[in-house]
């Protein structure tokens, strides 16, 4: 079995970032909680989450964030794959998010991206089939 258990951001502060999960994941919870350094530097952390995967946050960031527009190396986004795609919107447009991107539908999925305070960009997909030949169709 693999299956991915966290991811890790650095930001510079929790804020916008954890408004953002909020809204996407009221289900979620911040599971722990702590401070600490990492490679020298102070910095507070937290895991928002649910009991089998979470988002860790790290509030010691510096220097902008990566060019989402560009082609720096780095993380582009972080993809969900949720039931309801329109509630999702719904609760991220009723908290001040706006759709960054409509991506791009086809037959059997739709998908959106947001981009969260912290300039981190999540996409979020609604698929519509459960076969992998139709769900992984890319024409």
């Amino acid at each position: 079995m693999v299956r991915l258990e966290h991811a890790n951001l650095v930001v510079t502060d929790f804020g916008p970032t954890l408004s953002f999960l909020k809204a996407a994941f009221p289900h979620w919870r911040v599971r722990g909680r702590g401070k600490g350094t990492w490679s020298g530097k102070p910095r507070e952390w937290l895991h928002f989450g649910d009991d089998e995967f979470y988002i860790a946050l790290s509030d010691n960031g510096e220097g902008a964030p990566r060019d989402l527009k560009g082609h720096q190396p780095g993380l582009a986004h972080l993809a969900f794959e949720v039931s309801d795609i329109e509630r999702l919107i719904q609760r991220l447009e009723a908290a001040g998010h706006e759709i960054s991107n409509p991506g791009a539908p086809t037959e059997h999925r739709r998908n959106v991206y947001f981009i969260d305070g912290n300039n981190i960009e999540f996409e979020f997909v609604e698929y519509f089939s459960d076969d992998p030949a139709e769900k992984n169709r890319y024409d």
